[in-house]
């Protein structure tokens, strides 16, 4: 199971703001269902944002690695 876990491998503070940071988590490829999305988005922010230790937390940016797109087929009811 501890190669499932997400993995915060960079943190830096925010310029100009008192205990505010910027984390960098990774979660490896095997955690999430090919072709999946809905899957993925529930996963990441079922996980992270379910940390109770957190005061406030904002998603600003996803970084989809090509060897996961290439497995979405779209979206089988157009958008």
């Amino acid at each position: 199971l501890d190669r499932y876990k997400g993995r915060c491998y960079h943190i830096e503070p925010v310029l100009g703001e008192e205990d505010l940071y910027i984390c960098y988590v990774a979660y490896p490829l095997d955690f999430f269902e090919e072709g999946s999305v809905s899957n993925k988005f529930t996963s990441i922010v079922g996980n992270v944002f379910g940390f109770k230790a957190l005061r406030a937390l904002c998603l600003e940016d996803l970084r989809i690695p090509t060897a996961y797109i290439i497995t979405f087929q779209g979206s089988p009811h157009g958008i």
